[in-house]
């Protein structure tokens, strides 16, 4: 039998020893330090190098147990009573728990804990003192604002949710923590408030996280396709961001967020299709500028779409809706073109799509060279060259500034995506293949639901008091409620209005 499978610790310090030694392979970042109290009480410390605070295990820990009063007052007791009197009397620490299990014993080792034994006694007491290298908490990289706080999530769990207890000060935040991943043993945990939140969503998010069953969670994209209600689809159904801020105004509509150790991810559930075009910064803008902007996004979300696959069935199909100045011009342009304009859009967007990658995965100190090279001076070749018209380089261009508007980049992503479908459509049958393409998105949209709530509310089914925070953002005295859609225990935000009350 593992040594983890089994269901009580030796009392026996040695044996204890003999066998994590032999379970983490002798493992050279395993320290046990081996102290006798007097002549009665012989104990050992273990920890992983690395993962915990050296520091506060020598100037607090080792310290009390060097205290020249500690030996007399342990001398009296069994081993049994000595773990109690360390944990009640003896060590300065604040997180102190006994444990008895051999898997929680080992679980809680590699977790950045101090574990203590007592020789001749089957317990071991766990003192919580982690100290592994992480990154400060700086301005989040994927979601910027002009107006708003500059502080995003890290990779550590513990302070993900300290970021979010700073923003929501309120004891009805619950916070629970379970682990996933065979291997990995993962820390995920959940966040909602418990007056506001509906129930049977906490239980549904609980059902699903409780499923699954892998041997490895290692990023925040793991979970999120194991819970998701369908992946048969390009958008994405649960939102994602490292800003707090974001996270806790989700929270406090009555979502469930989810945080996973290791990554500075944070889901929210549920999700609708408006969320993904509402950025953090239109709640710190007045309502005229933020309504604005939304407008700016969606109109960015059509050009990313459908851009390529207009100037395709125009030109190829409907000359007759260009000007003839326009159609003169274009005429001439093309005029060298040895390729269809179907042919052309897709070059020309794959092209742009090759370049965008590889500014991605090549180091930052060359990646932009390399954009603007790949912009300028391909572009200018291609179009001096013939293979390729100035108008097309004029769509594709716009096409590819379009979609960093979004502000989510999931969202961005299926629009990249589904533009080649339109090319394609445009291609075959002009304008009719996009008018196509649009209902079979629509009636797609129409279909999804994010655990349980329908992907294209408030609009579908209409909720005409949500209607004030999507398209639109009407002003904070008017957002008295909290989406219908998240059917809430608590769903008003703000007392009415004395006219309503009257």
């Amino acid at each position: 039998m593992n040594y983890a499978d089994q269901e009580q610790l030796s009392k026996q310090l040695d044996d204890n020893i003999e066998q994590l030694q032999r379970m983490l392979g002798a493992s050279t970042d395993l320290i046990i330090r081996e102290l006798r109290l007097g002549e009665k009480t012989r104990l050992a410390v273990f920890y992983i190098d690395g993962l915990i605070n050296t520091q506060v295990l020598h100037h607090s820990i080792l310290f009390s147990l060097q205290d020249n009063k500690v030996p007399e007052m342990l001398q009296a007791l069994d081993p049994e009573q000595v773990v109690e009197e360390l944990k009640t009397r003896i060590l300065l620490a604040g997180d102190l728990k006994i444990m008895r299990q051999p898997g929680g014993f080992v679980h809680e080792l590699l977790s950045g804990c101090v574990m203590l034994m007592v020789d001749g006694a089957a317990a071991a007491l766990r003192i919580g003192l982690p100290g592994w290298e992480d990154r400060a908490v700086s301005e989040p990289n994927s979601q910027s604002v002009v107006r708003g706080p500059m502080e995003g999530f890290t990779e550590n769990l513990r302070t993900n949710t300290a970021l979010i207890r700073r923003k929501i000060k309120d004891s009805h935040l619950w916070l629970e923590t379970l682990q996933i991943g065979r291997v990995t043993q993962t820390s995920v945990s959940l966040m909602y408030l418990r007056n506001i939140a509906n129930p049977e969503l906490v239980d549904e998010v609980k059902r699903r996280l409780n499923k699954i069953d892998t041997d490895s969670i290692l990023e925040s994209g793991y979970i999120e396709e194991f819970i998701q209600d369908t992946a048969r689809t390009p958008f994405p159904i649960i939102y994602n961001s490292d800003r707090p801020d974001t996270i806790a105004a989700g929270i406090l509509e009555g979502k469930v967020a989810v945080l996973i150790d290791g990554t500075p991810f944070v889901l929210l559930a549920p999700a609708v299709f408006v969320a993904f075009f509402q950025s953090a910064e239109d709640y710190y803008q007045r309502a005229d500028i933020s309504t604005l902007l939304r407008f700016i996004r969606f109109l960015a979300f059509f050009i990313t779409l459908l851009a390529p696959a207009f100037y395709v069935a125009i030109t190829t199909y409907h000359q007759e809706m260009i000007p003839t100045n326009l159609v003169i011009s274009l005429a001439a342009q093309r005029e060298s073109v040895p390729f269809p304009a179907f042919i052309e859009a897709l070059l020309m967007e794959l092209t742009y799509e090759i370049l965008r990658e590889a500014g991605v995965r090549i180091p930052k100190n060359v990646g932009q060279a390399i954009s603007i090279v790949g912009t300028l001076v391909i572009g200018q070749a291609a179009v001096q060259a013939g293979f390729i018209s100035s108008a097309m380089v004029i769509i594709v261009s716009i096409t590819a500034i379009s979609s960093f508007v979004i502000p989510e980049s999931g969202m961005a992503i299926a629009a990249r995506i589904i533009r080649f479908a339109f090319i394609g459509l445009a291609g075959f049958i002009g304008l009719y293949g996009i008018l196509c393409g649009m209902f079979i998105v629509v009636l797609h949209l129409a279909s999804l639901r994010s655990f349980g709530v329908p992907y294209t509310s408030p609009l579908g089914p209409y909720q005409a008091e949500d209607i004030k925070d999507t398209l639109f953002r009407f002003p904070w005295p008017s957002l008295r409620t909290r989406p219908e859609e998240n059917r809430t225990r608590n769903l008003h935000r703000q007392p009415a209005s004395k006219r309503e009350k009257s």
